[in-house]
């Protein structure tokens, strides 16, 4: 990942939070963060090869509701991170980081469920006879929740003004 990198997720998690809340979490550990990254070599150039592992990612996700999805995974992919460095831990710039971001990742608790629940919906085995039968028993409430989306409405009534022309 490129040095800029470890910053530029700081800040798009902390925009989520309002700016003095994200300014002062991104104040307090910017030079833990600097530490890390020299400790990590993180300026060589290998690191850029292949590209970012989260800045992609964060720019397919531009709705600010839809960014704390992806945002809580990558604040536990980080918090799994350091779990995995181990010994490090006990370091006083990885404690301030590991703090700070369990401090996002309790603001995202709720972004973080909804994470929960996609990975829940890919282990559900469509083959089974039992799930099939729920599954069409609510076919008909769930195409209702798609279709009281607001998104739609506003399509819809797009499509009525133009008709009305």
């Amino acid at each position: 990942m490129i040095p800029q990198s470890y910053l530029f997720i700081l800040l798009s998690i902390s925009s989520c939070f309002g700016c003095f809340f994200g300014q002062t979490l991104l104040s307090s550990i910017e030079n833990d963060i600097e530490t890390l990254k020299n400790e990590f070599k993180s300026n060589q150039s290998d690191v850029a090869d292949g590209g970012s592992i989260f800045i992609e990612r964060l720019k397919n996700w531009p709705e600010p509701t839809d960014k704390s999805i992806i945002l809580s995974q990558i604040v536990s992919m980080y918090l799994k991170m350091f779990d995995i460095i181990g010994p490090a831990k006990s370091k006083s710039h990885i404690q301030n980081i590991r703090n700070a971001l369990y401090t996002l990742q309790n603001s995202l608790t709720g972004s973080f469920r909804k994470v929960n629940d996609l990975v829940e919906l890919t282990k559900i085995e469509m083959g089974d006879l039992k799930i099939q039968r729920k599954a069409v028993n609510e076919l008909f409430p769930t195409l209702q929740k798609l279709l009281d989306c607001p998104a739609t409405h506003v399509k819809r009534k797009r499509s009525q003004k133009k008709c009305r022309c």
